[in-house]
């Protein structure tokens, strides 16, 4: 049984390269949250579950019951999921460490075996289940419901009864699905909301009893690479850093990347297969330079702020609080000098990135296929923002990328984006609709030795 790695609730956790683990900054917390909790929906980024609340969708991958499985690519910038006839979902292997063969079953080998990620948000969970494939994994199922996990948890400190029965609810949905595609070979994790909790443990303990499965509650740090791991193929080579980002319902992930390091990997791997072999999501490891986990997303500062009406200088003082949070982290790295005359970017893999990217683009509805892998201009996200705060609430609401569920979220989302923006001057923006899923069902894939190529390596 897979050891459960637990984290002691923390004001803001440090990182770094350069000088290794960083004292803990006790003396900074987050602004007081105490406002009953507003939850976090699903984003555009996720379809909802059907009535009967066994065939859902995740973000934008599109699982109808005809059978058409969703290919994600793995090479390549600009390259966009795409739908195409499928057979009937792969078998996983019987044993959870091997690497995933039948003997004698030369038709599931061929296919591969079934691999699951699932998380467990402050808001949302979620589920992929998929195969490796040449380009990367194929996505045989998926699911997302809005559980409200964190709901009320910033002013009572705990996971409520109601929250965990909707938790508990959902998980036995997913753990349907595994068995059914018979995953052995999966990781299922828990974020912000089980970290903070001070009944997160017995969660935890509930679901592995009620519902069989056993949850790992991510580390600040686990969450951080794994979210760098799902991005890897939007992010740009050619510039020397890159910050991506994760702007979650209970805290913020920010990851600085010197990407200097992997130009130099891919000069030394040149004649060795070159820049597929490099582009492997683990080689983006040693690319990181610092990260830090803030204590703030997009519930706690709506609950702390108000978010269906907001005010231009309720706004900027949502700014003020996250900017309040990054100091320490750039007063000890200093990117904002690091940055000056070289090819910086940002990568965003958020619910709030890809509802600005939506309304930027004019989508009538939204479509993951435009929006995941695009770039906007730093102009053009103030742009979206500034036209947000100045709406209506119910003028958010009529926005078909915001919706009802995000219209008092959303522009908490964007005051985190914002404070970035004035933090660390960028001129564009990369918008990510992939992340922590992703990433751990490349990890999986790449510890039984399925890489760019799909099949296992000899």
């Amino acid at each position: 049984m897979r050891e459960r790695r637990h984290h002691v609730p923390h004001s803001l956790q440090l990182w770094s390269n350069d000088a290794h683990w960083l004292p803990r900054i006790q003396k900074l917390s987050p602004p007081r949250f105490t406002a009953e909790a507003k939850l976090l929906n699903s984003g555009p980024s996720e379809s909802r579950t059907t009535s009967d609340g066994t065939r859902a969708s995740g973000p934008g991958w599109q699982i109808p019951d005809t059978g058409k499985r969703v290919h994600v690519t793995d090479v390549g910038s600009n390259e966009k999921a795409a739908a195409g006839a499928g057979a009937s979902a792969p078998r996983a292997s019987p044993s959870a460490h091997s690497s995933g063969w039948r003997a004698g079953d030369r038709s599931r080998k061929r296919r591969g075996p079934a691999y699951g990620a699932l998380d467990l948000g402050t808001n949302n969970c979620r589920l992929l289940v998929a195969r490796p494939s040449r380009r990367g994994f194929v996505v045989l199922d998926a699911f997302s419901r809005i559980i409200r996990l964190g709901e009320g948890i910033s002013a009572s400190g705990r996971l409520s009864e109601a929250s965990i029965n909707r938790a508990i609810d959902a998980l036995k949905i997913c753990a349907a699905k595994l068995a059914r595609h018979e995953v052995q070979r999966m990781r299922l994790v828990a974020t912000q909301a089980c970290r903070i909790a001070e009944n997160g443990n017995q969660f935890v303990q509930r679901v592995e009893r009620d519902v069989g499965l056993s949850l790992e509650v991510l580390t600040p740090e686990d969450e951080a690479r794994l979210a760098v791991a799902g991005c890897v193929p939007l992010i740009d080579p050619e510039s020397d850093y890159a910050l991506v980002f994760d702007i979650g319902g209970g805290s913020s992930e920010l990851i600085w990347l010197d990407l200097r390091r992997f130009k130099s990997a891919y000069k030394q791997d040149k004649t060795d297969n070159g820049y597929r072999r490099t582009l492997d999501r683990s080689a983006f490891d040693d690319c990181i330079v610092a990260w830090v986990s803030l204590p703030v997303g997009v519930v706690t500062l709506a609950e702390h702020h108000g978010g269906r009406y907001v005010t231009p200088a309720q706004f900027e003082a949502m700014v003020d609080d996250v900017t309040a949070l990054i100091a320490p982290f750039e007063a000890v790295h200093r990117f904002r000098e690091r940055m000056a005359g070289v090819k910086t970017h940002f990568l965003g893999t958020s619910g709030t990135v890809t509802t600005v990217a939506g309304i930027k683009l004019e989508l009538p509805r939204y479509e993951r296929s435009k929006v995941d892998g695009c770039w906007l201009a730093s102009r053009d996200v103030r742009d979206v923002t500034y036209r947000l705060v100045a709406f209506s609430y119910e003028q958010r609401i009529a926005e078909p990328c915001v919706g009802r569920d995000r219209a008092d979220l959303v522009l908490a989302g964007c005051a985190i984006l914002e404070a970035l923006m004035r933090m660390w001057p960028i001129e564009r923006l990369r918008v990510a609709d992939r992340g922590l899923r992703e990433g751990i069902l490349s990890r999986l894939m790449a510890e039984d030795g399925f890489h760019m190529g799909g099949m296992p390596q000899s």
